[in-house]
């Protein structure tokens, strides 16, 4: 398969825990709120896009450890295969708590 469709993949995984994931993005919303509000003149929608986006963000960044870790061990220079189905499967299992509202509210 080709490396672009790994990516796609993931990143669909990260904007779908991004967008649904609702316990993870009021927790982000907190704190973008007090830490960027002013940033944003504090305007709730682009406060809360900001807190998807980095929800997102930490989703693919977080997904990514596990093949990071594969790629170390095994001592290869870029992602093969293996590394690329690690990285979506971490993506993947973050992505779980937010695929119910994704399937029932649809994209």
């Amino acid at each position: 398969m080709s490396r672009n469709y790994y990516f796609v993949a993931i990143a669909f995984f990260g904007m779908i825990n991004g967008i649904f994931n609702q316990l993870a993005l009021i927790f982000t919303l907190l704190y973008v709120q007090m830490l960027a509000g002013p940033l944003l003149f504090g305007n709730l929608s682009l406060t809360l896009m900001f807190a998807s986006l980095m929800v997102s963000t930490a989703t693919v960044i977080l997904g990514g450890i596990p093949a990071a870790i594969y790629e170390r061990i095994t001592g290869t220079s870029e992602s093969n295969n293996v590394s690329l189905w690690l990285w979506l499967a971490g993506t993947a299992i973050l992505a779980l708590p937010a695929v119910g509202n994704f399937l029932q509210i649809g994209l």
